[in-house]
């Protein structure tokens, strides 16, 4: 069964698509602060990380969804799964984390934010143009993000530089295909992406030299354990619904308000500093995506 397309699908219920955006700007803006613990005390390296943590996601999801009667993907599906964890989360999630070995996390950030206008570029090649006024929201988020990001060591590696333009790309590409391929089911569909990506990015860690150098501590194995329940399971099925039910600039809109959650947290919790330049900047982001949901509002 093919994806429905936003033209033969009934239009989702506004309550859902305000639920599915906050699961993704909040869920996915703390994972930032996941993974730091995580890594701390030796724990594992983030690409091991990363994949393992989509694997067992995907696992205990597809054996639930099984166990409740869902149908398993086709052999075309699964194929298409393939295409989309190798786009989204080898190239999209993969390739930050190798980026971050030499390049600064103000560039990176900056570097993600610029995922809405990669998807508004794809979905304008297949025929879903963005309105003047999406444009308009991308544009202001995507200064505001820069302008968050200001005081960073804007610092990179060419090798570095290469990696954080694969990294969007591959995301929003996979963002974008998602909509015309041969999939199953919104929850089946982020299942086996976690598991063909998360396989991969294990893969990928192994393959660069990442190995594990001593067992995790207490608050590592907590951060691991969020990260799999709700930064894999619950954020990403939300943005894999929201793919397949909104327009792909407000799906994208998530790189925004992630670094702004990404500080607020940090603040609060790892007592990290910001000023009235940050506030003013996170300001901006906000104003972005309101200008964005407004501009898909009208274009509905």
């Amino acid at each position: 069964m093919a994806v429905p397309t936003p033209s033969s699908s009934p239009a989702p219920r506004p309550g859902m698509v305000v639920l599915a955006l906050l699961l993704v700007y909040v869920v996915w803006g703390s994972t930032y602060l996941g993974i730091r613990l995580a890594l701390e005390g030796g724990a594992l390296p983030l690409t091991t990380v990363s994949g393992a943590r989509f694997i067992v996601a995907g696992s205990l999801m597809y054996a639930v969804l099984r166990w409740r009667g869902m149908a398993a993907p086709t052999g075309r599906q699964w194929r298409n799964l393939v295409f989309m964890g190798l786009t989204m989360l080898v190239l999209g999630n993969g390739m930050v984390v190798l980026a971050e070995r030499t390049v600064s996390s103000g560039l990176a950030a900056t570097a993600v934010a610029s995922v809405p206008l990669w998807m508004a570029l794809f979905g304008a090649l297949r025929g879903e143009n963005a309105t003047k006024g999406e444009w308009l929201g991308i544009a202001i988020g995507f200064l505001g993000v820069v302008w968050l990001n200001a005081g960073s060591s804007l610092t990179a590696s060419p090798q570095g530089l290469i990696l954080l333009l694969i990294a969007p790309i591959g995301w929003a590409f996979g963002s974008v295909s998602a909509r015309r391929l041969d999939l199953p089911a919104p929850f089946m569909t982020a299942a086996g992406q976690m598991i063909c990506g998360g396989v991969m990015l294990v893969a990928l860690g192994l393959a660069t030299g990442e190995r594990p150098t001593t067992w995790p501590s207490m608050n590592g194995l907590l951060a691991v354990a969020y990260l799999c329940m709700f930064g894999s399971i619950v954020a990403f099925t939300a943005y894999v619904w929201l793919l397949h039910n909104v327009r792909p600039a407000l799906a994208g809109s998530y790189a925004y308000v992630n670094p702004v959650i990404a500080v607020l947290l940090g603040a609060w919790i790892g007592h990290e500093r910001f000023g009235a330049h940050d506030l003013l900047a996170m300001g901006v982001i906000l104003a972005g995506v309101v200008v964005l949901t407004l501009a898909r509002t009208r274009a509905k």
